[in-house]
């Protein structure tokens, strides 16, 4: 696969071309080395084999514990998801390069490898809980280099689309497809502090706490403003009271009800005059106890009115902010950046394609693709020259992963001779300057 055939392909608009497949001297995916670059300063993927029991040890193992986690979020992160790409990437120079050790002078994992990895080992019972902490704890060393002054927390679930006879996927009614139902917690940044892939007939919030509980733990000590934001489906007496114990200011969707409508009775009448093009807003804030709640608590209405519509749109929040109504509702409709989030890793990564027929094979998978989607935020917010400051990640994966690039060996060096098309040499080395910066000097937040 790495040397091309005896003959070049021809095309018959110009019969003086001729093409030539070299697999293992040119690359297209030469920009995975700014990510690499990145994973480095952060001390990312060297992290990853702690913890992790492998079947092969010493100088049996062909691939560390350490190469073939990096080898699986790499791949994804170059939009690779499928395990058959393996067989190509494995030859690949850039990839080879990013996953180090005995790659760089042979080849990558295979596909069959890198199966029986995310198959075997990381599904076992004492590495299968591996990656989900692990998420975590790149984003902690992230957090060194940020100015954390506050927290935010958002819950949100998704849908994940199966086909075929796949374990623990069902018909949800709310997405209208047959599914699992993956559970998300994202903080302000856009990191996802943890996943966890759940039955597709699962309400929204089932196991919640197995989500929640240990990012709660992880900043427990951290003496700043912490919040939490969800969706009418987190509206249950025990969430609010977590929160409330943990002292974290919360925001949480309520649905309408009988009770709820009478107590904003004197909001929903039409303004008087001529209808405005804008929509007429007011607030409200109320004491409110439901029959399951141990005690009263601060309920928060938005009333609109819109042109050309008959009724009034309501909605409510439950909180324990001491701001004014319509900051309340401000702070709560932030939420939907976690929907933002998950949309764009749907789009850039498709963490949410699940290819496996076993359940806890594609929780694994759907961990590694979260793994794999936070180099590439760290590198928005971390490391981001003008250009890229305001791209999306499916932005950052087309322009600054996929170029291509001639690969060069000599004795002491191996040379990457890049096409400077959709990323100049300015650019590039931008990236480098601002992650070499992240070497020097954490924050002290």
């Amino acid at each position: 696969m790495g040397d091309c055939p005896a003959e070049p392909l021809r095309t018959r608009f110009d019969r003086r071309l001729r093409l030539r497949f070299f697999g293992a001297k040119v690359t297209s995916d030469a920009g995975l080395l700014a990510y690499r670059e990145l994973d480095d300063a952060l001390d990312l993927t060297r992290t990853a084999a702690c913890g992790l029991q492998g079947p092969r040890t010493g100088k049996h193992a062909r691939h560390s514990m350490t190469a073939l986690p990096r080898q699986s979020a790499y791949s994804r992160l170059a939009g690779y998801e499928d395990l058959n790409d393996a067989e190509r990437l494995r030859v690949d120079p850039t990839m080879r390069t990013v996953v180090g050790g005995r790659a760089k002078g042979h080849t990558a994992a295979s596909t069959g490898e890198v199966a029986r990895f995310e198959a075997e080992t990381l599904s076992s019972p004492t590495n299968l809980k591996r990656p989900m902490d692990l998420s975590g704890q790149w984003i902690d060393h992230a957090h060194r280099h940020r100015e954390l002054t506050r927290l935010v927390l958002d819950m949100d679930s998704s849908a994940s689309e199966t086909y075929g006879q796949q374990q623990g996927s069902a018909y949800d009614g709310h997405f209208g497809c047959t599914c699992c139902h993956p559970l998300f917690v994202f903080n302000q940044f856009g990191d996802p502090e943890r996943v966890m892939l759940r039955r597709g007939n699962h309400h929204g919030a089932k196991s919640w706490r197995r989500v929640l509980l240990p990012v709660i733990a992880r900043y427990r000590d951290l003496k700043i403003p912490k919040s939490f934001r969800g969706d009418a489906a987190f509206a249950s007496p025990e969430l609010f009271r977590l929160p409330e114990e943990e002292s974290y200011w919360y925001a949480i969707r309520l649905k309408a009800d009988a009770v709820l409508e009478r107590t904003i009775a004197h909001l929903p009448k039409r303004p008087v005059g001529r209808p405005s093009r804008k929509p007429r807003v007011f607030y409200h804030g109320f004491r409110y106890r439901a029959k399951s709640w141990d005690r009263a608590r601060r309920v928060v209405a938005k009333v609109e009115w819109h042109a050309g519509e008959l009724f009034p749109r309501a909605g409510f929040v439950v909180t324990d902010l001491r701001r004014s109504p319509k900051r309340v509702i401000e702070f709560s409709n932030g939420r939907g950046t976690a929907e933002r989030w998950i949309q764009g890793g749907k789009h850039a990564l498709n963490w949410t394609r699940l290819s496996c027929r076993r359940s806890k094979d594609n929780q694994v998978r759907s961990q590694l693709l979260a793994l794999a989607y936070n180099p590439g935020d760290f590198l928005r917010q971390l490391a981001p020259p003008r250009p890229v400051r305001t791209g999306t990640l499916t932005t950052l994966r087309e322009k600054p992963i996929e170029i291509g690039a001639k690969v060069v060996r000599h004795a002491k060096a191996v040379t990457f001779q890049w096409a400077e098309v959709a990323v100049p040499r300015a650019l590039f080395a931008a990236i480098l300057v601002r992650v070499g910066r992240l070497r020097a000097a954490p924050s002290p937040g």
